[in-house]
């Protein structure tokens, strides 16, 4: 009777374990597959993301801005022919020894001859002193000149006798033109001019001219001694 008893307790004992056991592996498997299942829907939702997510633009390039306009300023004191009030402006800076200079001195004169309401030519001095040991000098006599309202008369044969330029001729220029002789002989002994000289020059450098003659049209950097034709163009592209 014990025995049986006994019997019946402990197959009541192994019955209990196996449901426990089967139990556990129950549980252990259906967390092992919801692990799975949780670590499948993180990696198709990355998925998504990443499909869904939009690619990073490359950055635009600034834009090269626009090359601006030269703006010199036209004082005063300026040498200016033609009409004053006109809109379209040619900025020379000249050099009284450069022969180029003379070349496009004849040139300006035609376009003036051309255009004489339309343009306004504004002289302005740019001596190469390395070079044209007189030329500065030359420009301080022709504005002394201009003192007596001769600037372009003194230019002029200037330019026309440009190989005789040399201290002497600056004076004798004056005679043939008839100036108070010690009025220019004291402008141009004092030097009276050479900071009027040296702010032009300056300006020309500002304005990117590098050698002569260099010309400013409307705002424009024209290098060089161009022809009548370059410069008409220009001209009949502003009116």
């Amino acid at each position: 009777m014990n025995k049986e008893k006994n019997n019946f307790i402990l197959g009541i004992a192994v019955g209990i374990a196996a449901v426990s056991l089967i139990g556990f592996i129950m549980m252990s498997v259906a967390y092992i597959r919801g692990g799975d299942s949780k670590s499948a829907q993180d990696a198709d939702s990355k998925q998504v993301n990443v499909i869904n997510q939009k690619p990073t633009p490359a950055p635009t390039p600034a834009p090269t801005p626009a090359a601006g306009k030269i703006n010199i300023s036209v004082a005063d004191n300026d040498h200016i022919r033609g009409n004053k009030n006109s809109k379209i402006t040619i900025i020379e800076f000249a050099d009284f020894q450069c022969p180029y200079c003379s070349r496009f001195h004849n040139t300006m004169k035609q376009v003036m001859d051309a255009y004489p309401d339309d343009v306004r030519w504004v002289y302005k001095h740019f001596p190469l002193d390395s070079i044209h040991p007189y030329a500065r000098k030359a420009a301080e006599a022709a504005e002394c000149a201009g003192e007596q309202n001769k600037f372009w008369e003194y230019t002029d044969k200037l330019f026309d006798n440009q190989k005789s330029i040399n201290t002497a001729y600056l004076s004798t220029v004056a005679k043939e033109l008839n100036l108070n002789n010690s009025q220019f002989e004291s402008c141009l002994s004092s030097g009276k001019y050479a900071s009027k000289v040296n702010n032009d020059y300056s300006q020309g450098r500002q304005a990117g001219v590098t050698g002569t003659p260099g010309s400013v049209i409307n705002g424009e950097l024209i290098k060089g001694a161009v022809p009548f034709e370059t410069i008409k163009a220009k001209i009949e592209a502003l009116k």
